[in-house]
């Protein structure tokens, strides 16, 4: 089983709602690039920054919203570049615009979060592995 170590990223208040900001946060001996949304409910999800689409670094600048799945109303980023549809919670692809992955399974990696006295924390994994 992999540990993690909380690691304070910003300020809930420095993420305006329903907009993507990126940031680094270290990952296994080297830096990640993240993308963090706050929701308008006050939720924050965090990513990977890497478009596994198109290979850039461009998921913080993608579009928030929401998607039914199976009668739940699930929260989403649309990939800017080609449009593919991400469920925030899981890293899911919910639609692939009819294209393949160049980087990876198509999946965004997610990291956990923790709102604490107002102060976004990301959980990193203390040795390999994901968190």
């Amino acid at each position: 089983m992999t540990t993690s170590t909380l690691v304070r990223v910003c300020a809930v208040d420095d993420l305006v709602p329903d907009r993507g900001a990126a940031a680094l946060v270290p990952d296994d001996g080297r830096t990640e690039q993240v993308a963090l949304f706050r929701l308008a409910s006050g939720e924050v999800f965090v990513v990977q920054q890497l478009d596994p689409f198109s290979g850039a670094h461009v998921m913080a600048r993608g579009l928030v919203g929401s998607r039914l799945c199976d009668g739940v109303e699930v929260p989403t980023v649309a990939a800017p570049i080609y449009k593919q549809v991400f469920d925030l919670r899981t890293g899911a692809c919910l639609d692939t615009a009819d294209t393949s992955p160049t980087h990876g399974d198509g999946i965004l990696r997610c990291w956990p979060v923790t709102i604490a006295d107002g102060d976004v924390l990301v959980a990193v994994p203390d040795s390999g592995g994901t968190p």
